[in-house]
């Protein structure tokens, strides 16, 4: 099963530029999003397959800028 996420379609709770947030934003934001997947009939071990790939994705990027470039 493929996930896709149409950012522009979803209404997030808070201000898209940087600086400080409400700390429940992300909260609030994680609470939307696993409603909207359980009510759209997503399994659990799906919201559990997405939330691996979006940690994946934050590691691989925060390993590429703590590692040298070599050309």
């Amino acid at each position: 099963m493929v996930l896709v996420f149409r950012p522009a379609q979803m209404a997030l709770p808070f201000d898209p530029t940087p600086g400080s947030r409400d700390p429940r934003a992300l909260a609030i934001l994680a609470k939307t999003i696993y409603r909207e997947l359980r009510s759209s009939g997503y399994a659990e071990k799906d919201v559990m397959a997405l939330a691996g790939e979006l940690l994946g994705m934050v590691a691989t990027e925060v390993q590429n800028r703590r590692s040298p470039v070599n050309d």
